[in-house]
């Protein structure tokens, strides 16, 4: 994952700079889980039978609802940006506290379903896992390291959100100096987007 630079919040900032940066990095975290996605296809093309056997072993219910709280999450930022703009400063932060609730619930809702996994033996190094097929071992591998390298944005994301917050409660992030949570707001729509996408690769290939 590369690294999140904040922006200067200081008066003399460039938004357009600002932002310009922030969309290169996220371009380059694109490039990431696009040629993880890659991997993941061809490799799947190989183990066709084994990943639509493994990817049963997945709760679809558990994935629906966390691809529902990310996409809500998304529209409470968003509501936060146009909150802020109009000037209810208020209102601004209690979307954004409503994104970080949301964030929390994705993250306790994995913690949950990775945890019947390993209850289960199925996590790389674990005996039942060492005894599965080769194809549906990969296809766990593949799962836990996409699924948690997402789940490590998610928590990014959410340090990032809570430091714009600090700013707009101190006054340094306003309607008319609002980059740095339109900035936050473009980084946490491709947490989702990434969501988007891993949530058919592993759960709905049946």
């Amino acid at each position: 994952m590369g690294h999140l630079v904040l922006p200067n919040s200081g008066h003399n900032r460039d938004p357009e700079a600002n932002k310009m940066g922030m969309w290169l990095f996220l371009f380059t975290e694109l490039l990431l889980f696009g040629g993880l996605f890659i991997v993941y296809f061809v490799y799947r093309s190989m183990n066709s039978d084994a990943f639509l056997h493994a990817s049963y072993e997945l709760d679809v219910i558990i994935g629906t609802i966390n691809t529902v709280i990310l996409i809500t999450s998304s529209m409470t930022i968003a509501m936060s940006i146009t909150a802020l703009q109009k000037g209810n400063k208020k209102l601004a932060m209690y979307l954004l506290w409503a994104t970080q609730a949301f964030a929390l619930a994705f993250l306790v809702n994995k913690y949950f379903e990775w945890g019947i996994k390993i209850e289960h033996g199925i996590f790389p190094g674990l005996d039942h896992y060492n005894h599965m097929p080769s194809g549906e071992k990969l296809f766990f591998f593949l799962y836990y390291f996409m699924t948690g390298l997402h789940a490590l944005h998610i928590i990014v994301g959410g340090i990032f959100i809570g430091v714009v917050m600090k700013k707009v409660q101190k006054g340094e992030v306003t309607g008319e100096r609002i980059s740095l949570l339109e900035n936050s707001g473009l980084y946490w729509h491709l947490v989702d987007l990434i969501w988007i996408y891993l949530f058919p690769l592993f759960y709905l290939i049946h």
